[in-house]
């Protein structure tokens, strides 16, 4: 059963989550707005893969910058600080593959019925802190901007 949140702006779709690959991976689509940046942060604990539907994602993975368009994809490994961005002024529709399973459990939880609706911060930090992620710096920040 497929199940959809705002998440922080942008609407995310779990399309699939631990209940039905055994905790392997989630698969999470999303529609994420002209603007929308992630902040800085790292998965201790799983990788991601973002393959781009429609539009452009700009990611900054450790010292790399890349720009993808539709039909690519970039795998972010477990312990690279990163940002995922949305530049210019048209939105970006996207598949998120996390494996093992866990990204699905923080939109799940933190996650929102209502676009308008504020997360709850300390569960968002709870959560993120239980799956092993960690921001790194507040939106606006890359990662080469923490290198010494």
């Amino acid at each position: 059963m497929t199940q959809y949140f705002w998440f922080f702006g942008s609407c995310l779709t779990i399309l699939t989550d631990h209940t039905t690959t055994g905790g392997q991976y989630d698969l999470i689509e999303g529609y994420f707005p002209p603007g929308s940046q992630t902040p800085l942060h790292c998965h201790t604990r799983y990788s991601e893969q973002l393959y781009v539907l429609e539009g452009e994602f700009t990611i900054w993975a450790g010292e790399n910058k890349v720009l993808l368009n539709t039909g690519e994809s970039c795998l972010i490994p477990v312990g690279i600080p990163h940002v995922v961005a949305v530049i210019g002024d048209r939105p970006a529709h996207g598949l998120v593959i996390a494996a093992p399973s866990a990204f699905a459990r923080l939109i799940a939880v933190v996650g929102t019925q209502e676009k308008a609706e504020t997360p709850d911060m300390a569960l968002f930090d709870r959560i993120s802190a239980e799956i092993g992620d960690e921001i790194l710096g507040p939106p606006g920040t890359l990662p080469s901007a923490t290198t010494p």
